[in-house]
């Protein structure tokens, strides 16, 4: 149940939008997040971020479910599939996994909205949620270079996932679909090392001849304390960088990214969820 209204919170990001969007989440994480011309793609996308991590974890759709996309799911072991609605032949499909739960919106909203209510020792912490849009911040370029209309396209989505990755979080991203994402870490530089390191076993997996995280761009959900995480980015081969900036170490980061060459937005708001 937690990882489905993890999955719903993030794939809400996606609702209205004109592509298929496939949420994988896993213990409470995104471990790969895309759009695509339709479900199938969106989720050969998604599945290709981290397909180790995707097992057994929960799979939502923004969009019906077909059979074609069931079929190429249930390949997979998954606990569970939401969706707002689905055909019979995937329904059919699904039921014949003895384990894979079928759960259907009909109609419900993605998300709750209003208050966040997590348990405290000795009583509740109440809070509103971060229901704050990308497509809602003033966003500043910040280098000397201006991101291509390609990068800010995927910065906008890299920040939407980093919303849903429990802080500290990078997310890596390139052409509509996570290619990298670390979470949890008690560092931002061991988020960006973490998420880079791997993609280059999935790509090493998949065979690619050049990491699929080349040309990639990377979001923080905070600030960047020092130029180590940004500069293991672009290490790691992102060319483009959001973040909400306000660090006390701003002009270093962005002196760091101009001497490598990277294109920096501030969104002026952080998400740092927990």
């Amino acid at each position: 149940i937690n990882d489905t209204d993890a999955a719903l919170e993030c794939l809400a990001e996606f609702e209205g939008a004109g592509q298929a969007a496939c949420v994988i989440v896993k213990h409470a994480n995104p471990c790969g997040v895309a759009t695509g011309a339709d479900l199938r793609e969106a989720y050969a996308k998604a599945l290709a971020c981290d397909p180790v991590s995707a097992f057994g974890g929960i799979i939502a759709l923004n969009r019906p479910l077909d059979a074609a996309t069931a079929a190429v799911i249930t390949e997979l072991f998954t606990e569970g599939i939401v969706a707002p609605a689905a055909d019979a032949e995937a329904v059919e499909i699904v039921s014949r996994k003895k384990n894979l739960r079928l759960l259907l919106l009909d109609g419900q909203p993605m998300t709750g909205g209003g208050l966040a209510i997590k348990s405290v020792g000795g009583g509740l912490l109440v809070q509103t949620r971060d229901t704050m849009s990308v497509d809602a911040m003033d966003l500043k370029v910040v280098t000397k270079r201006q991101p291509t209309a390609a990068e800010l396209a995927d910065l906008r989505f890299a920040f939407r996932v980093a919303k849903h990755v429990k802080s500290n979080a990078i997310v890596y991203a390139k052409d509509g679909a996570t290619v990298g994402i670390g979470a949890g870490q008690m560092s931002r530089v061991d988020s960006a090392r973490i998420a880079a390191r791997k993609n280059e076993d999935v790509s090493r997996e998949a065979e690619l001849a050049t990491p699929s995280i080349r040309g990639s761009v990377v979001a923080s959900d905070a600030f960047f304390p020092f130029a180590d995480g940004l500069l293991q980015a672009a290490e790691a081969g992102a060319t483009a960088v959001i973040q909400p900036g306000g660090s006390l170490r701003d002009e270093d980061v962005i002196r760091a990214a101009d001497e490598a060459g990277l294109a920096m937005v501030f969104t002026g708001v952080r998400h740092f969820r927990h």
